[in-house]
């Protein structure tokens, strides 16, 4: 489409990169069409198309106001209008830059701007979310039913990890909320690429991927994390390690993303490239692998929720799944598969409403097929599906590990 920048957004670091993404939109709405948030508030500025007209208002010099903020405020981006669009418009990337220059111009309730900053202070700080969260659990009678809901039922615990060193060897992200929430997840994966002949080497010095920071428009933060990320993976990349690997889908795709937000860093564009480059999603991994060594029996009925940050995001639609069938396990038929599940990051907690109705319109898709239980690919998905109390939800590599023989 048509944009003439001002001259104050032409000033803007990322200014060339939103006019060519702007540019590149050729305003036909297929987007709106797979949007959730279209589809529960049927609201043009509730659209991937809308929400590109306001940004291109707000970069073209007009009025920044509140409702702008709100309409961008409920996008969940979880990229669904990427997959779909024809002509290959990075809506992720100019939302970043749109959101950026709106909290800029519109400041921020107060109760707002204390929701955000408690979340960016507590979730990124695994030691200090995994002892609230053992409070929260500890006084769970007492809490509200919407606090009850963000905190896990009963938690699988961590068990020992393999010692034995291969030759293979791959780094893997502990994450900042899954040692909290699912602490065996990793353990998992670490014991099944074991089987397999690759060790997990964990870096303790990496923390939280970035992207809770950069999502609740604190960039700089998040980009500061992933600068602290890459110099404590980089020693172990000089000396071998052919992957990081993660289990969660939402780290990933932002991991991935490193290259590209920190192309213009003259000390990180290099490493962070290699970093995007090196960065895989566990079933990158395990489906190139001779997985019959593995030894699995089972024909359990599962259904899979495959995160947005997988199909959408990574473009791994379908990985895990062909794995599954590979090794036995009885998928069902999950109508709607493309929409988001409303976790999205922190969205559950920011938009309650929205994300409660996507949550509940995903489990009815999930359960229509009897599943003995639900299979996911992020933390966030797995902790919000679970939420609803209703059938388990577990991570896929889990569900692998307790079906080896």
């Amino acid at each position: 489409m048509q944009t003439t920048l001002s001259e104050e957004a032409k000033r803007l670091p990322r200014a060339e990169e939103a006019e060519s993404i702007l540019r590149s939109c050729v305003h036909c709405g297929f987007c709106n069409a797979t949007c959730p948030t279209y589809q529960l508030l049927g609201d043009e500025l509730d659209g991937p198309r809308g929400r590109i007209y306001l940004i291109k208002q707000v970069l073209e010099g007009n009025e920044v106001t509140e409702k702008t903020q709100l309409h961008l405020d409920r996008c969940l981006s979880c990229r669904n209008c990427e997959t779909t669009c024809p002509s290959g418009v990075k809506y992720h990337n100019l939302l970043d830059i749109g959101r950026a220059v709106v909290d800029a111009a519109v400041p921020r309730p107060m109760g707002q701007r204390l929701l955000r900053d408690g979340l960016r202070a507590v979730v990124p700080n695994a030691g200090l979310f995994k002892s609230l969260t053992r409070v929260g659990n500890a006084f769970r009678p007492l809490l509200p039913g919407s606090l009850k809901t963000k905190l896990p039922g009963q938690v699988r615990p961590a068990t020992a990890r393999p010692t034995q060193q291969h030759a293979r060897q791959v780094l893997m992200l502990e994450g900042c909320v899954l040692p909290a929430l699912s602490p065996n997840t990793n353990g998992a994966a670490a014991r099944v690429l074991d089987r397999l002949g690759i060790s997990v080497k964990p870096i303790a010095q990496a923390g939280c991927c970035g992207a809770v920071d950069y999502h609740l428009n604190a960039q700089k933060a998040g980009l500061d994390r992933a600068r602290r990320n890459i110099d404590a993976w980089w020693p172990a990349i000089d000396a071998g390690a052919e992957a990081i690997v993660q289990t969660a889908s939402g780290c990933g795709a932002f991991v991935k993303e490193y290259g590209h937000l920190l192309r213009d860093d003259p000390a990180y564009a290099t490493k962070a490239a290699k970093i995007s480059e090196m960065t895989r999603d566990l079933i990158e991994v395990l489906r190139e692998e001779p997985l019959e060594k593995l030894g699995t029996c089972t024909s359990q009925k599962l259904a899979f929720h495959c995160p947005c940050t997988l199909q959408h995001a990574q473009k791994l639609g379908g990985a895990v799944e062909a794995v599954l069938t590979r090794l036995g396990f009885n998928l069902t038929s999950v109508p709607d598969g493309h929409l988001c599940c409303g976790s999205a990051g922190t969205y559950s907690i920011t938009q309650p409403v929205l994300s409660t109705q996507l949550r509940d319109n995903k489990m009815r898709a999930l359960e229509s097929g009897n599943p003995e239980v639900i299979a996911t690919a992020n933390i966030g998905c797995q902790t919000h599906l679970a939420g609803a109390g209703r059938t388990p939800v577990k991570h896929w590599i889990e569900l692998i590990e307790d079906a080896l023989h």
